[in-house]
């Protein structure tokens, strides 16, 4: 079984993001970019399903600038057999996204798609979905554990009641949440050695999918400056101070 895991070049985690001067967006100038975290685990859960058997190859698909072949190269130094970019300037949204893995998939016939549940700079959770959709694929998200048990998978996810359950056929799509795993770090060996993997590098023309943008940014602004909070001598005063703002009945 092949698995396709699409991952994507965001801001470290660590970087505190600034926003430009003119407000048209998040300032991306000398700012360390790494993978996406949730990308990360997924990356990972392919390889563990390699080692078990599950998987004959994972092939690192991302969509973007040039750039984004060293967050490629660091899905190979973890253990992917070989990378797509699909490069591109433009800013794709969610849906042009899942069009373009969804032609992908149509070309690689994966039995399975593993990819982050949302990215950390746009937090749209939405791509894993719409992919789903378009390929008429089942969906296990927010998956905390995944088991490939003969011709399905069984998808143990997160869910707001405690933890559901669910088993799929393959092909199938998954999302992956925070405790699936905890991702490796590649050695230098393996990093040496990703430098020879096969990467292939697409545009979106090649596939014939129309990323223009449905959406426009009006402006991007600072979060308001939290104010500081205010002390009170005893619950009586508390209770006073929460009638006042119209909180308590």
């Amino acid at each position: 079984m092949k698995i396709l895991v699409p991952v994507k070049r965001v801001i470290d985690y660590n970087v505190k993001p600034r926003v430009k001067a003119d407000g048209t967006g998040v300032d991306l100038a000398n700012v360390k970019m790494s993978m996406n975290p949730f990308d990360e685990i997924a990356v990972e859960e392919a390889i563990r399903l390699k080692e078990k058997g599950a998987a004959t190859e994972i092939v690192a698909v991302s969509i973007g600038v040039p750039k984004a072949q060293e967050t490629l190269r660091t899905a190979l130094a973890m253990g992917a057999d070989r990378a797509i970019l699909i490069q591109t300037d433009a800013e794709v949204e969610p849906l042009g996204v899942a069009k373009l893995l969804a032609r992908v998939a149509g070309e690689e016939q994966p039995g399975l798609i593993i990819l982050g549940k949302q990215a950390i700079d746009d937090d749209s959770n939405q791509t894993g979905q719409m992919l789903a959709a378009l390929l008429g694929w089942g969906q296990g998200t927010f998956a905390s554990k995944v088991d490939v048990v003969g011709d399905g998978v069984n998808v143990t996810r997160e869910v707001d009641g405690g933890l559901e359950t669910v088993r799929l056929n393959i092909p199938a799509i998954i999302t992956t949440d925070l405790r699936l795993n905890e991702p490796r770090y590649a050695s230098l060996p393996n990093i040496m050695k990703a430098k020879s993997k096969p990467l292939a590098t697409k545009a979106p023309d090649d596939y014939g999918v129309d990323i223009s943008p449905r959406l426009e940014t009006l402006k991007v602004s600072e979060p308001p400056t939290r104010s500081a909070g205010i002390k009170v001598a005893d619950v009586d005063e508390l209770v006073a101070k929460l009638k006042a703002m119209g909180v308590a009945a």
